[in-house]
């Protein structure tokens, strides 16, 4: 016989991680998506899942109106409808992979 003690530690591991310029916030705002992806504590949003709806509604609104959206984007380019659409989707895809993760922002 023998008396066996583990320890174990549960801890946070980054599942995924993306940037994207603040030159695409007002196009965010167009679409509704500006609060829950640059202020996502303003609006209760802390994991993943909770972006699901958000995500598609906004992504659902540039798609069927790319030429009523692309003025949005920078004019000096860093920051285009171009760049925001896919960015957008693969996060989209993120947190349906990952909905229970904890949503860190840092502006």
């Amino acid at each position: 016989m023998s008396l066996d003690i583990s320890f174990t530690e549960i801890m946070e591991t980054d599942v995924f991680d993306t940037n994207i310029t603040h030159n695409l916030g007002k196009l965010a705002h167009e679409v509704e998506i500006y609060y829950p992806l640059w202020r996502p504590e303003e609006v209760g949003i802390t994991k993943a899942g909770e972006l699901i709806e958000p995500l598609t509604h906004g992504l659902k609104l540039l798609k069927d109106k790319p030429d009523e959206f692309r003025p949005f984007g920078a004019k000096n380019g860093w920051g285009t409808y171009e760049q925001f659409v896919p960015w957008v989707e693969r996060l989209l895809a993120a947190c349906k992979e990952y909905p229970n993760a904890i949503i860190h922002v840092s502006r």
